[in-house]
C-alpha cells in the first residue's frame, strides 16, 4: 500500500490550498475536509472563531502568550501521525521499502549545523527530497547548530557557544538553516527545527545566553517566512522554553519537539508544558530512541516520534 493514499497522508493539507479550492468553486468559503480525514486536519472551531475576530499575528497565532493558533493560517503544512529520525539520511530505495510497510509517514533529516553528529549526508539532496515527497513522505528538517554553554554531552562540548553576542550568533545560524532548507528545495512556510541537546537550564547565566541565541535563531527563520521549531529534552530545553513563555519572553519557538524516552507516546501529557500552550498542531513527542527496526527488508537505527506539527513544504 502506498502511504500517499492513506487517510493520514490525504489530510496533510495547508489552509491556503483549501482556500484556493474554495475560490475555484466560487463558494468563497473554506470547504470541510472529508469525513475520513483525522480531526486534527481541520481547524478547530475555537481557532477559526478567533481568526475571524482578527486577533491573530502574522505567524498564525491567535494567542501569542500561549503560543496558540493554527499554523496553517500562515501557510504551514501539518502532518499528524508517526515519524522517525535517524542520523544518516536513508537512501531513496530504503525509503521506498519502508513506505507502506512501516507505521511511519514522516522522517526527520539533519540538514545542517556545525554540531551535526553525521555531517556527511550523501543521500540528502534536492533530488532525494523530491523523490521521497512523491512517495508521500513528509520531512522534518533538523538543524544542529551551536549548543548551550552548559551542554551536558561531552561530544557536544566543542560546539558550546560563548557568552559573547549570542543573539547575533543565533541570527547567523538561523539564516544558515534557511539557506540549507532552500538548497534542498524546501520552500517558504516550511518548518525548520533547531536541535539543542540536553543542558543545565538551572544555571541563570547559561539559560540567559541560550535563550538569546534561540530567540535570534527564531527571528532569522521567521523573517525568511519559515517556521521555527525547537527540539530538546523535556526536562531541559523544553522546560526552559515553557518558563520563558510564562515570563513573557518574545521570539520563542513556534513548535516544540520534546524528547522523553521509554514512555507512552502522547502529545498532551508532558508535565513540562502547560496543556493549553503550543496548541494546536505545535507538538512532537520523541518517545523512544536508539532502537533498531526492520521494514521491507531494510534495517535502521532510529528514534520514534508522535507528531501533530508542521513539516517541510516541497513544491
Amino acid at each position: 500500500m502506498r502511504l500517499r493514499n492513506h487517510p493520514i497522508r490525504k489530510a496533510v493539507l495547508s489552509l491556503a490550498s483549501l482556500t484556493a479550492l474554495a475560490t475555484l468553486t466560487g463558494t468563497g468559503a473554506v470547504p470541510a475536509l472529508a469525513a475520513s480525514a483525522p480531526a486534527a486536519a481541520s481547524a478547530p472551531a475555537a481557532t477559526a472563531a478567533t481568526a475571524a475576530s482578527g486577533s491573530q499575528d502574522r505567524s498564525g497565532r491567535s494567542d501569542p502568550e500561549l503560543m496558540r493558533g493554527d499554523p496553517r493560517r500562515s501557510g504551514a503544512e501539518i502532518f499528524r501521525g508517526q515519524a522517525f529520525d535517524t542520523c544518516h539520511t536513508p537512501s531513496s530505495s530504503v525509503m521506498r521499502a519502508w513506505d507502506g510497510t512501516s507505521p511511519f509517514g514522516a522522517v526527520g533529516v539533519y540538514i545542517g549545523g556545525r554540531a551535526r553528529a553525521c555531517p556527511n549526508q550523501p543521500n540528502l539532496t534536492s533530488s532525494w527530497v523530491r523523490a521521497v515527497d512523491r512517495m508521500g513522505w513528509k520531512l522534518l528538517p533538523l538543524y544542529v547548530g551551536s549548543q548551550s554553554p552548559c551542554v551536558e554531552s561531552r561530544s557536544k562540548h566543542r560546539y558550546a557557544m560563548s557568552h559573547i553576542a549570542p543573539t547575533q550568533r543565533g541570527l547567523r545560524e538561523g539564516r544558515d538553516a534557511v539557506a540549507a532548507a532552500k538548497r534542498l528545495g524546501m520552500a517558504k512556510h516550511s518548518a525548520v527545527y533547531l536541535d539543542m541537546e540536553h543542558y543545565d537550564n538551572s544555571s541563570t547565566r547559561c539559560a540567559a545566553t541560550t535563550l538569546r541565541f534561540i530567540q535570534g535563531w527564531n527571528r532569522a527563520v521567521s523573517a525568511a517566512d519559515y517556521y521555527p521549531g525547537f527540539y530538546s529534552n523535556s526536562n531541559s530545553g523544553i522546560e526552559h522554553m515553557e518558563g520563558a513563555r510564562k515570563a513573557g519572553s518574545k521570539n520563542l519557538p513556534e513548535v516544540l519537539w520534546f524528547a522523553r524516552w521509554r514512555t507512552a507516546a502522547s502529545l498532551n501529557n508532558d508535565k513540562y508544558i502547560a496543556r493549553r500552550a503550543w496548541q494546536p498542531h505545535r507538538r512532537i513527542h520523541q518517545y523512544d530512541g536508539d532502537v533498531t527496526r526492520t521494514y521491507g527488508g531494510h534495517r535502521l537505527n532510529i528514534d520514534r516520534n508522535l507528531m501533530d506539527a508542521p513539516v517541510a513544504v516541497v513544491p
